[in-house]
């Protein structure tokens, strides 16, 4: 199944690489896209319960056996898999927040009353509470994943990224190229922030983890070549940082012809200048644009600006949170404003992670985040906005509302729970439905 982002940037010219140096040159012309501020993309990954078992995970056919019977959904979103069966909604490019919103809940409304018929339910938590790590999807590109992780020495956090994680990834239009260093700057330094506000994952594999977002937390065990946010570039052009991280990056997956993974620690330069054959041959453009795909970074620029660092979060929740983060970076008033506030914090990703609102720092931050959103929120947004904004007034992310339920309840029991309340809130549902497939193109 496929699930790659909607604000498309050129692509790279077929052909033999001549050296790293012409592969920075490839990577600083494809790092963002100059134009006006309009387009926003969403992306909503659920993990897939079976509200009668939640120990059980189920597997690839019964996922896809709803997925096919589908007809396009309303909204147009593209339908993927990722590899513990996780299934994610990829919207199209929407001219503003509120289009791009409305669209996504249409098309998630939909998916999750289908999967209701089909008695099973989709969950939007950060980190998968109760279940071990295990692949369902059989990709080539996931089992080479498997293969590197557990020969570069992070086989437990590469097995919980990939089969145990869920996110809400929102894609951005770059703006004018003038504004670039300060837009990706701002785009990281919210990061804390948004996390601390959206953490919905403090158990992992039926144990608490002692992280309010374990998921931020899995992530920062891989390789931070790979998933480290990207360090500003010392006054040079903006692009010229994600180039370097990208040809630092060691290779993952080479095509020959499949995915194979690659098990030696081998920087993209070291390929692309001939040092290092993989595959039997030198690294061409191919080569290059898949290997930009396996770079994880919270903040990824290809073309447009993905924000890949906030946990999934409750149907209920997840649209304010959204609209927040777009004004905080889109409307030139809020977004001059959220940079001083957010300066302070704009490096404190493991304590937003750790403890989230809990630390007086991020907390005042926080609410200083949402009130800005809140002051420009349009109508049909109001109630989630309040909600949020009682939440972080209150000091509370998802994952307190989860735990509580957990200590009451047990973990199988709140999952079932909550999957049985989303089928009964979805009935109502519309019946009309999508399904675009193809396997193995998740995770990118």
């Amino acid at each position: 199944m496929t699930a790659e982002p909607k604000l498309e940037g050129a692509g790279l010219a077929d052909g033999a690489l001549a050296s790293a140096a012409s592969a920075a040159h490839d990577i600083a012309q494809e790092y963002l896209t100059d134009g006006p501020l309009a387009r926003v993309g969403l992306e909503v990954e659920a993990h897939c319960y079976d509200p009668a078992d939640p120990h059980r995970r189920p597997g690839w056919d019964e996922i896809m056996g709803v997925l096919e019977a589908l007809p396009p959904l309303p909204g147009a979103s593209v339908i993927s898999v990722e590899p513990g069966g996780a299934v994610e909604l990829s919207g199209p490019p929407a001219e503003g927040v509120l289009p791009a919103i409305e669209a996504m809940t249409t098309d998630q409304a939909v998916l999750r009353s289908a999967f209701g018929e089909a008695g099973l339910g989709l969950l939007l938590l950060g980190t998968d509470p109760l279940r071990a790590p295990e692949r369902v999807n059989p990709g080539a590109r996931y089992r080479a994943m498997e293969e590197f992780f557990v020969a570069s020495q992070t086989g437990a956090a590469g097995a919980a990224m990939m089969n145990s994680t869920a996110s809400i990834q929102v894609n951005l239009d770059a703006g004018p190229r003038a504004g670039w260093a300060r837009r990706m700057w701002l785009a990281h330094a919210l990061g804390p922030t948004m996390i601390a506000i959206t953490a919905n994952s403090p158990l992992l594999g039926g144990k608490f983890t002692g992280w309010v977002s374990t998921r931020q937390r899995v992530w920062s065990q891989l390789d931070p070549a790979r998933c480290a946010p990207i360090q500003p570039s010392n006054g040079d052009d903006p692009a010229t940082g994600w180039a370097r991280y990208a040809l630092n990056a060691p290779v993952m997956l080479v095509h020959s012809p499949h995915a194979a993974a690659v098990r030696q620690s081998v920087p993209f330069a070291d390929w692309a200048d001939g040092r290092v054959l993989l595959g039997g041959r030198r690294a061409n453009t191919a080569d290059l644009r898949y290997h930009l795909t396996t770079l994880f970074p919270p903040v990824r620029p290809r073309g447009r600006i993905e924000i890949r660092y906030l946990d999934s979060v409750p149907a209920t929740m997840w649209p304010a949170v959204v609209f927040t983060l777009v004004t905080l970076l889109d409307d030139p008033i809020a977004a001059e404003a959220a940079a001083e506030v957010v300066e302070p914090v704009a490096t404190a990703w493991d304590t937003a992670a750790r403890i989230g609102l809990a630390d007086p720092l991020l907390s005042a931050t926080a609410n200083r985040c949402v009130a800005l959103a809140a002051e420009r929120v349009p109508a049909q947004l109001e109630d989630a906005m309040s909600r949020l904004v009682r939440a972080v007034e209150q000091g509370r992310c998802p994952a307190d509302d989860l735990s509580d339920r957990v200590i009451e309840d047990g973990i199988a029991t709140t999952l079932s729970r909550l999957t049985q309340e989303e089928c009964v809130a979805l009935t109502s549902a519309p019946r009309a439905v999508s399904r675009r497939i193809r396997r193995g193109k998740g995770l990118s």
